[in-house]
């Protein structure tokens, strides 16, 4: 599997407010704390054996925020830059994905606006040298490698690079610095009337680049826009604000946060938003949680679009990220989300672990329907109604008002069990970098707009791939379709950028699909 060079892109369910709130000032006078402190003078000064007392104090942390919700975790020092960066919007570093072939480490991938990308690297390069350090040839792992190529902005690394395509030798001199991590991944027109807009996280970034993207949408004839926020875990409340207030007209009801001391705070959007008026459709999943299901909330519970998909995380708590000292922190739950009609986004989970809890969203009916999902998957009882009239339900999570079945579409199969292995990435990858004189994709337009060349080529040679890592498959008429299109995506992704790749996926994903079809006979929320 690659990785993106000094990144941890996972950022899991994320915390709601993107400044840390003041928080009280403990009094160590504290009979329990006194107690903890004296426990651990004991064990590292008086106890037989050797103790190591900064694990001893990290296990004691664990095991304290262990017994609280779920979304309240500690995050060592060693943890936190990753996630910074992830929340930031960019990271530093030469800007590239990699992985390991056999003892040669080789780019998978170029990241736009990278130093990588300006300097002329390309999928497919090795990196032999870095500055004087011999990097092929070793048993490196990726800590080890990084450690080679990290660096801070405006200082050098100088690589020497195999081009396989070439069978010649170049060096770069790359001056490292900020790589954008872009939140907003995918914006783009379907056809002549409807927008699509795919965002990923709700980084710091996060609104600037929904202002950019539906402003370049905007120049068209914009009647219809698909937000996608599938996937998206969350992150910073604000920008998920600003974007819902951007959908609304003014002094409706955004989100109702309760803080620990049961005061409750409105927010209302404000006037003149970028999109008020056009028909609205919101992709949501199991995966959606947190800031997302602020958005689909505000939305749905304002009568202003339809939420499309299945229900989401329903992760309603939000954290607040505070300081222990030496880089170490805590995330720490201090209030909860409501829907603008009053429902809790958060589901219930006291009587479950935390495994159990996260393996819920696994584990929902997969064979549920559109009526039967109303009746088994929410209590009835919490029933709420939006200025309409329309019934929406509370108890956990957004409900969506077309519901798309999980497990039905041997699509989502396909999906499920192969994408998301990276088993077509890899497949990709091997399948251009052996045969790069045959497959020269050089035209992106041309290559979006046209049927995948050597289709019965690159079948045979995934067959092929599949049995060798024992994931054999039968190609037939059912799935032949959806195969080739996977190939192609990951082509674009690898060749030339995300949203190539986003729009040869979402030509055969039923939530799409499914968003056009309602778009064609619009219901009378609109």
């Amino acid at each position: 599997m690659f990785l993106i060079v000094f990144l941890s892109i996972t950022i899991g369910y994320l915390f709601g407010s993107k400044n840390i709130l003041n928080f009280t000032t403990l009094s160590f006078e504290n009979k329990s704390i006194n107690k903890l402190d004296r426990l651990i003078t004991y064990l590292t000064s008086d106890y037989v054996d050797k103790i190591n007392s900064d694990s001893l104090v990290s296990k004691v942390i664990e095991d304290i925020i262990d017994k609280l919700d779920p979304h309240s975790i500690y995050i060592p020092a060693e943890e936190s830059e990753s996630l910074s960066e992830s929340m930031k919007g960019n990271f530093e570093g030469i800007g590239v994905q990699f992985r390991m072939l056999n003892d040669t480490i080789a780019v998978s991938r170029v990241l736009d606006g990278g130093p990588s990308k300006k300097a002329g690297l390309k999928s497919g390069d090795r990196i032999l040298i870095a500055d004087k350090d011999t990097l092929h040839s070793k048993s490196l792992d990726n800590k080890q490698i990084i450690s080679k190529l990290k660096g801070s902005s405006s200082t050098q690394v100088i690589l020497k690079v195999y081009r396989k395509k070439q069978d010649s030798i170049y060096t770069f001199n790359i001056i490292r610095g900020p790589v954008p991590l872009p939140s907003v991944n995918s914006s783009y027109m379907i056809d002549r009337n409807t927008g699509y807009i795919k965002i990923n996280r709700f980084a710091s970034t996060t609104y600037s680049e929904f202002r950019k993207a539906i402003g370049e949408l905007l120049t068209n004839d914009l009647k219809n826009l698909i937000l996608d926020l599938r996937g998206n875990p969350g992150g910073y409340l604000l920008p998920a604000k600003q974007i819902a207030d951007d959908f609304l007209t003014a002094q409706k009801s955004i989100v109702i946060v309760e803080g620990n001391n049961g005061k409750r705070e409105r927010t209302v959007s404000s006037s003149g938003g970028l999109y008020e008026l056009g028909r609205l459709y919101i992709l949501v999943d199991e995966e959606s949680a947190s800031a997302s299901e602020v958005i689909a909330g505000a939305i749905q519970d304002n009568d202003r679009g339809l939420i499309i998909g299945r229900r989401t995380f329903g992760k309603g708590l939000v954290q607040q990220q505070m300081p222990l000292g030496e880089g170490d922190q805590i995330r720490l739950t201090t209030a909860r989300y409501f829907t603008p009609t009053g429902r809790s986004i958060q589901r219930p989970y006291d009587s479950s672990s935390r495994s159990e809890y996260y393996a819920e969203i696994k584990n929902r009916d997969k064979n549920d329907n559109a009526a039967s999902f109303k009746n088994k998957e929410i209590d009835n009882s919490f029933t709420f109604k939006t200025p309409q009239g329309r019934t929406v339900f509370g108890g956990g999570g957004i409900t969506p008002d077309i519901y798309i079945s999980n497990g039905i579409s041997p699509h989502e199969t396909w999906n499920n069990n192969l994408i998301g292995s990276n088993l077509i990435d890899l497949f990709v990858f091997l399948e251009l970098d052996k045969n790069h004189k045959k497959y020269d994709f050089d035209n992106p337009a041309r290559f979006f707009n046209n049927e995948l060349p050597f289709k019965e080529d690159f079948l045979e040679a995934f067959k092929i791939f599949c049995k060798e890592y024992n994931f054999p498959i039968e190609i037939n008429s059912q799935n032949e379709k959806r195969i080739l299109n996977s190939i192609k995506s990951f082509i674009a992704l690898q060749l030339f950028n995300e949203n190539i790749f986003t729009r040869i996926n979402n030509q055969n994903d039923d939530f799409v699909i499914k968003a056009l079809e309602e778009i064609k006979s619009p219901k009378s929320i609109f």
